[in-house]
């Protein structure tokens, strides 16, 4: 029977997002610098096999949700095939996938039948030229052609991820609510988060209750029943219904509004370092027991992490109390998106 992995504070621990790989195909602004990064080795990234064993580690801890992610986890050779494997070994985990949508319209059909939970994809504009800017190599119609593949096939629930930035896509806020109801997606809008101390700016923060008051009719949106919205395993989204059209709009406020209270989930990075709070710059590493098979060392590795996981992750935002200076230089293709 599985067991249940609790922190110091009482959370309950059920649900670890894996990156498969730090490469990506897109520059995204908030991801990494235009230059790119220098790609981690093969040698020192975790292997499918690598993933599975740790899979069935995860389910003898209790875990019933894992969310691959990137760098873009699509551009892995053998990507989708795995994902048959983890769901043939494993039929109770919820699996989701987090994707920027370049390359769904190849494997629409396949992954349609994979009974994943959603496959979250990043869509920030729906101008041609800004997403060219702000994903540095994308080409939008791609990726809008490969979420309609999705769509047609019926099988997966999608998930639209919007970074909000000011001078950026904030006006585009009702764009993108029509956009997903007539796509029959789940739009979740994203306050841009202090990852980067080289891009992110204080004048590019636009907050949750702003974004909110942005939506399309906004007198028409509630807040939706508690039990609603953790319907998603305590996922970080408060959801909010229009009461005209019945459609469903996310808002996750990492900064202005944290939810690290009600925060289950852990982290394990493309070199099999897990990670207990986004935010915070601890980990450990698993890479030397998964490779050695030691069942043991990586159920320890991964409690160690449990343990140490703070009550309030410090997001780096200066005037924040209690709050660090930005994080020690990383991106988030390399902590895993």
């Amino acid at each position: 029977m599985a067991g249940i992995m609790q922190d110091s504070f009482g959370r309950v621990l059920d649900y670890v997002r894996i990156s498969v790989t730090d490469r990506c195909n897109f520059r995204c602004i908030y991801c990494m610098p235009a230059e790119g990064i220098e790609w981690i080795p093969h040698e020192k990234i975790l292997t499918y096999e690598d993933m599975l064993f740790l899979c069935s580690i995860l389910t003898d801890l209790g875990v019933r949700k894992i969310r691959f992610t990137g760098g873009e986890p699509f551009v892995r050779k053998g990507f989708v095939p795995f994902l048959e494997s983890v769901k043939e070994a494993h039929p109770h985990f919820r699996i989701a996938v987090t994707t920027n949508g370049s390359l769904l319209e190849k494997w629409a059909e396949r992954i349609s039948g994979l009974g994943l939970d959603s496959l979250n994809v990043s869509l920030d504009t729906l101008n041609a030229e800004k997403f060219l800017q702000t994903t540095r190599t994308g080409d939008l119609q791609r990726v809008l052609r490969g979420i309609d593949a999705v769509r047609q096939t019926k099988g997966v629930p999608v998930k639209l991820n919007s970074v909000v930035m000011r001078d950026f896509n904030f006006d585009e806020i009702a764009a993108l609510v029509g956009f997903a109801a007539e796509n029959d997606a789940t739009l979740r809008f994203i306050e841009f988060m202090p990852l980067d101390k080289d891009v992110w700016s204080q004048s590019q923060f636009v907050p949750a209750e702003e974004i909110l008051s942005r939506l399309p009719d906004p007198d028409q949106w509630m807040s939706c029943p508690s039990k609603e919205n953790r319907s998603n395993i305590c996922g970080p989204s408060r959801y909010f219904r229009n009461s005209v059209t019945g459609q469903r709009v996310g808002i996750i406020s990492a900064v202005s509004d944290h939810f690290c209270h009600l925060c289950n989930r852990l982290r394990v990075t493309s070199t099999g370092v897990v990670r207990p709070c986004l935010f915070g710059n601890f980990g450990v590493p698993l890479l030397e027991g998964l490779r050695a098979k030691d069942a043991g060392a990586v159920r320890e590795g991964i409690l160690h992490a449990v343990s140490r996981k703070p009550r309030r992750g410090a997001t780096g935002v200066p005037s924040e109390e209690g709050a660090e200076a930005f994080q020690e230089e990383r991106h988030m293709s390399q902590i895993g998106g």
